[in-house]
């Protein structure tokens, strides 16, 4: 008789099985490292992975195929052109009340911490590059990509699809709409628009003239 443990997902449920056990989904396909800490009312789904030396905090869910700690994406170059790996060393550390949606990658940093903190929210497909910051009750929508050493503040709302260049620092309680690419700093409290991001009335405003380019280029023609 074939068996499949599938913890809280009838829906992918091979049709050749005849009999299938449920379990608890925090004891089936959740990979937990034995140096990693966890704290009170940690929920992991599925295949979800913490890694080595990472630390997670109370009242975390991580919902499936998260991967907290996978090392960061750094190489460095030799004389000869041949990349070389940079060893990930530093841990990631999940705060108390985060939650991190279906396969979200957190990175490991190379020097210090990544760090996700208090009540921050994750949605899917979100990448945090190493060594990041994301700020209390902060939201990411889904597909946000933080390159590495990002400083994202308090209470900061990231909308779909953005993303943010290295090294930056969004202040507390700045917007960014969705599909906006963000290559510098951005100011608490500010809303931004677009690539490079803009504030979000300026970016409007230039969205209108550029649906006239092509009749102000003509009339130019004319001029």
């Amino acid at each position: 008789m074939l068996l499949e443990f599938i913890p809280q997902q009838p829906s992918i449920l091979l049709p050749r099985l005849r009999q299938v056990h449920t379990l608890d989904p925090m004891s089936l396909f959740r990979k937990m490292s034995k140096s990693a800490r966890e704290r009170d009312s940690f929920l992991a789904h599925s295949h979800a992975v913490v890694r080595e030396f990472c630390r997670i905090g109370n009242n975390v869910i991580l919902q499936n195929g998260v991967i907290i700690g996978g090392d960061g994406f750094g190489f460095a170059k030799d004389n000869a052109g041949h990349w070389h790996k940079i060893v990930q060393s530093g841990p990631t550390v999940i705060e108390d009340d985060v939650e991190i949606q279906a396969n979200v990658c957190v990175d490991r940093a190379s020097v210090g911490e990544t760090r996700i903190a208090r009540g921050a929210k994750i949605d899917n497909l979100v990448q945090v590059g190493h060594g990041s910051k994301v700020g209390e009750d902060t939201l990411l929508c889904a597909q946000v990509g933080l390159a590495g050493s990002t400083d994202v503040g308090n209470n900061v709302i990231l909308a779909g699809q953005v993303g943010v260049a290295g090294h930056c620092k969004i202040g507390d309680g700045a917007i960014a709409t969705a599909q906006s690419g963000i290559p510098n700093d951005v100011a608490a409290g500010a809303v931004v628009s677009g690539y490079p991001a803009i504030d979000n009335k300026l970016w409007l405003r230039c969205v209108a003239v550029f649906n006239r380019l092509p009749e102000i280029a003509k009339l130019l023609r004319r001029k």
